[in-house]
Formats: structure tokens, C-alpha cells, sequence
């Protein structure tokens, strides 16, 4: 459709759009493909769109904002800015922020005009590439909440810029455009949150449905126990900043190796991780997921090491990690009070796994293994005697990786 017909049949134009956004906004979780197709046909109803981008925050620990961000003829641009000074700077400096500061909603710059561009280092950019026009609105959602609303800017390189029609036409569909980037944002936000808190699959069986108190199911997993040695003594000599950064830095490495073989992170319990490497119904292959858990269990005790060899010569102290592996039946699923639930694993084998960590001092070893653990990791082990396990009626025999008895 030509640019001049678009005024001629806006109001039948903007019906279809708006009817196009609700659907696809409502069966979509993914923005990058909505934007892409909302500029495709911003496009064919005859709006010369040279770029679009669509913003919003995001409730998420390793960034503050997420960008979708097309191009006529060029690839598709999903970006994220990260918490922390760089991301804060080229946020101050944005048309958003700028209108933000005015408590103004809407905005629009002639990037012709060099005065429009000393303020603003995304409209020099533009203007360089020979864009004409830059409007900016911003739609908002839930003030007070993480996602508070969203910003929709259109540029062209038209020379003589968009028309009234353009954007009387961007305008006119944007509380339906709000309305289906929130739905996406929130989608997206419940499951970044979960998938920090609980784990990528603990998320996906809660988002699925699986939240009944005491609905889960029985299944067969090899447990990893990480333990970070005399790190409770620690809170006694320094600051509780210092020791929650240390904290981070270890679980950092740690989880790293168990999420690079496929395990799940279930608990941070204080100063432990609590990790479960499922074997899958269609899986044969018990050994496969024990050598996986015995890998991951290994490289963890090494990044440990190099982070403590790191520390050498400054304040931070070297603390070391204790790690089991066990293999067994737990239940995963829904336990606690009617209105504080835990998505975890409880059973036989959690309590051995934790009992066994008992002994890694008096063995003198930071990796020990269970019996049926031992049989199916495929690694040469030797066993280090039979032991009582506080609570466990049956003497168990541990076992340990032949030749590994560095400490960290």
C-alpha cells in the first residue's frame, strides 16, 4: 500500500492490526519472532520503517532491560543490558530515560537537526546512517513492579520523515501492542525468576502445573552434596559482605560443573549445594548419568582449586569443598505448610548422601561415593571401609576414586 493511501483507510487498517496484535500476543512467548512479524507488517500496511525496537525491564539477577531490535534487510537484534555501571551510562543517555526524567510519554526527534543529536549518542548513531526520524513512545504497565512498562520507538530514512499518518497509525495500536508485550514480559519474567530459584526443570514442571502440597513423583537420580569446608567458622572473623561475595564466587564454580553435565541445581543450603542428576524413564544408561555426575563432581573440586589459587596473597580466604555422590530413589515434588511449598527431593538417599559428607574429613578425602554409586560411574574406585551412617540402620561401604586424594 502506498504511503499516501494509508490515511484513506486507517480506521480498516487498524482494525486488522489490532486484531493481528491480540492474537498473536496472546498464543506467542516469544517477542523476538512478534517483533519481527509486527514490522514485517507495519511494512506492507505502508510504513516506512527503516528500524524497530521494543524495550522493557526485566526481572532478571544478570540484567535490568531486554531489546528486540529490527532492521529493514538486516538480521534481527536481541540484547540485554547487564546490571552495573557500563549499562547504567547508556541507559542515562537514552531518549527513554530523557523522556522518563520529564514524566513525558511520548517523544520525537528530526535526527536532521544536529542540535537534536548532541544529547543522545543513539541519534548521532542513527542520523550517521542516515535515518531521518526517531519517535519514542513508552506504554505503561504495573507501576511499582519490576516490569513497569515498555518503550516502542520506529525510525526511517524517508527524507522527508514519517507523515502524520505513520504515526497516528503507530499511536492507535499501541494499547493492544502494550497489552501483548506485557503478557509476553510476564511470561518470560515467571520464567527467568523460577528458573534462578529452582532450577530449569523444577520450573518447567511448576509453570506446567505441578503444584499440589505432596504431588510429585518417585525417581531414580545419582545426588551430588557439595560441601564448603569450615566456611562456618569463617562468619566468626569477617564482615557478612565479604562472606556472601566468597559464597557467590564458590557456587559460582561449582554449579557452573554441575549445570555444564546436566545437573540441577535443587538447594543452596547455606554453605551446601544439593544438586540431582536424573536417570530418565527412556534411559538405559544408568552409568552414563553417574560418569556425567562423576565429571561434574571432579571438575567442581578443580575450579575450586584454581579459584583458591587465585586467593593466594590476598584477603580472600582458600576454602575448600567436600562433594558425595550417591545414586537412588527420591520423591521430587511438593512438600511443606499449605502456603509455603519447596520443590525438592526428599528420601532414603537424600539422608545417606548427607550422612556419607560426615566422613570426608576423617578419610582425608574431598570426593567420596556411595556403593551403588560406585558400581555404575565407571571411574577405577577403591573401597575406604564400611561405615555406620548416623540414622541409617545398615553399615554402608564408601568408596573413593582410586588416586584422587588432593586437597583443595
Amino acid at each position: 500500500m502506498a504511503i499516501g493511501g494509508l490515511g484513506q483507510s486507517l480506521n480498516t487498517n487498524n482494525r486488522e492490526f489490532i486484531d493481528w496484535i491480540v492474537k498473536a500476543g496472546m498464543s506467542s512467548d516469544d517477542p523476538e519472532k512478534f517483533v519481527a512479524a509486527l514490522a514485517v507488517r507495519m511494512v506492507d500496511y505502508g510504513v516506512p520503517l527503516y528500524r524497530l525496537q521494543i524495550s522493557a525491564p526485566s526481572l532478571h539477577p544478570l540484567h535490568q532491560v531486554f531489546s528486540t531490535t529490527w532492521y529493514s534487510g538486516g538480521p534481527l537484534l536481541v540484547e540485554t543490558f547487564e546490571h552495573g555501571p557500563v549499562a547504567n551510562l547508556e541507559l542515562e543517555q537514552s531518549p527513554v530515560n530523557h523522556l522518563l526524567s520529564q514524566n513525558a510519554r511520548q517523544g520525537r526527534w528530526d535526527l536532521r537537526e544536529p542540535a537534536n543529536l548532541q544529547a543522545f549518542p543513539l541519534l548521532l548513531t542513527l542520523a550517521q546512517n542516515g535515518c531521518t526520524d526517531y519517535v519514542l513512545r513508552l506504554i505503561d504497565f504495573a507501576p511499582g513492579t519490576a516490569i513497569a512498562g515498555m518503550s516502542i520507538s520506529i525510525t526511517t530514512t524517508q527524507p522527508s520523515r514519517f507523515s502524520e499518518e505513520d504515526v497516528a497509525y503507530l499511536d492507535a495500536v499501541l494499547p493492544a501492542l502494550g497489552l501483548a508485550i506485557f503478557r509476553m514480559a510476564v511470561s518470560r519474567m515467571a520464567s527467568d525468576v523460577l528458573g534462578f530459584y529452582v532450577g530449569a526443570q523444577t520450573s518447567n514442571r511448576i509453570l506446567g502445573g505441578d503444584i499440589q502440597r505432596g504431588e510429585g513423583q518417585a525417581i531414580f537420580a545419582a545426588i551430588l552434596l557439595a560441601d564448603l569446608k569450615s566456611f562456618t567458622a569463617l562468619n566468626e572473623l569477617h564482615a557478612p559482605k565479604d562472606i556472601v561475595q566468597w559464597l557467590n564466587e564458590h557456587f559460582e564454580v561449582i554449579g557452573a560443573a554441575i549445570e555444564a553435565h546436566g545437573g540441577e541445581i535443587l538447594k543452596l543450603m547455606g554453605d551446601s549445594i544439593l544438586a540431582i542428576f536424573p536417570v530418565q524413564a527412556n534411559d538405559s544408561s544408568t552409568s552414563e548419568v553417574c560418569r556425567e555426575a562423576l565429571a561434574a563432581a571432579q571438575n567442581a573440586i578443580a575450579a575450586t582449586s584454581v579459584l583458591n589459587q587465585s586467593r593466594i596473597g590476598g584477603p580472600a580466604p582458600q576454602i575448600g569443598v567436600d562433594v558425595v555422590l550417591h545414586l537412588g530413589e527420591v520423591f521430587y515434588g511438593n512438600i511443606g505448610a499449605a502456603r509455603r511449598l519447596d520443590f525438592t527431593v526428599i528420601g532414603r538417599a537424600v539422608n545417606e548422601t548427607a550422612r556419607i559428607e560426615a566422613l570426608c574429613d576423617p578419610l582425608n578425602r574431598n570426593l567420596l561415593l556411595s556403593s551403588s554409586f560406585a558400581e555404575h560411574c565407571g571411574a577405577p574406585t577403591e573401597v575406604l571401609g564400611t561405615f555406620n551412617l548416623r540414622g541409617v540402620a545398615q553399615p554402608q561401604a564408601i568408596f573413593g576414586v582410586r588416586d584422587s586424594t588432593s586437597q583443595t
